[in-house]
């Protein structure tokens, strides 16, 4: 009897070849849409000779098959199915969709480390921009006695990832100023990207009315934009602005903190 039921091309999984055209040989080329096709393995395959269907009698190698002895030129090539592709062995393309997945299967376990780049995630989402983070301290003291700024001690380097990326500057620099009964000091702090200074602060007092200094810390935040991709250094210097003599680090037993950190774009 006839088979009766879908074509064997609307069989889910099942793959039809091109029919072979034999000559008298062993071995033929196997192909789907006249492109060489590989077989998963010689027992994927169904052929049909001269109306005998053929299993178990041919090996196959890459897109070769073999048969166990040679085909006559006479016989003729009804079909050839290739079975399992996307439920044996190998997955066809575009057999996976998104309502194929259940839910919760795709779990961490089954992504690779940095198989995530930026470009896959929404632009939307709020997940931090902090690239990189640096800090360091200082502590030993440092005394000015002259208008003339000098170097507190307090340094750090960092090389941005990209032009577009801003330093946001955290300072809490530890000053000391002297404040005497009859005359009054005034310090005053600067921050410096490498040459170029990006901050001032001015006008630095005790706050208090003593013989003695006061020491308190000063704290300094700037979002700077150094568009480049080089190192770059950024410190505090200090001076006296009207007084006599004014202190960093006092007593090297207070120490000054710089944190940088890179905000990306």
């Amino acid at each position: 009897m006839a088979y009766i039921g879908r074509g064997t091309e609307s069989i889910s999984n099942v793959e039809v070849l091109d029919n072979l055209t034999f000559n008298g040989s062993a071995s033929y080329t196997l192909q789907k849409s006249s492109v060489n096709f590989v077989p998963s393995s010689a027992n994927n395959l169904l052929i049909s000779i001269s109306g005998v269907v053929q299993q178990g009698n041919f090996s196959v190698s890459g897109s070769t098959i073999t048969f166990d002895t040679t085909v006559s030129g006479s016989d003729t090539c009804d079909w050839i199915l290739h079975y399992g592709t996307g439920l044996i062995t190998t997955v066809a393309d575009g057999a996976i969709t998104e309502a194929k997945l259940g839910s919760n299967a795709v779990t961490t376990a089954k992504i690779n480390n940095g198989a995530i780049t930026s470009a896959k995630l929404d632009s939307g989402l709020a997940l931090g921009k902090i690239g990189q983070v640096k800090g360091a301290t200082y502590g030993t003291e440092k005394t000015s006695t002259t208008t003339s700024y000098a170097d507190t001690g307090l340094t750090l380097s960092i090389t941005p990832s990209s032009t577009s990326s801003k330093i946001l500057v955290l300072v809490s620099q530890n000053v000391a100023i002297y404040d005497g009964v009859s005359s009054n000091t005034l310090g005053k702090i600067q921050l410096l990207r490498d040459s170029t200074q990006i901050n001032e602060a001015q006008g630095l007092s005790s706050r208090y009315p003593a013989t003695h200094f006061v020491s308190s810390q000063i704290s300094i935040y700037k979002l700077d934009s150094p568009s480049t991709t080089s190192s770059i250094t950024y410190k505090t210097q200090f001076a006296v602005q009207a007084g006599s003599e004014v202190r960093v680090q006092y007593s090297s037993i207070t120490d000054s903190f710089i944190t940088l950190m890179e905000v990306l774009a």
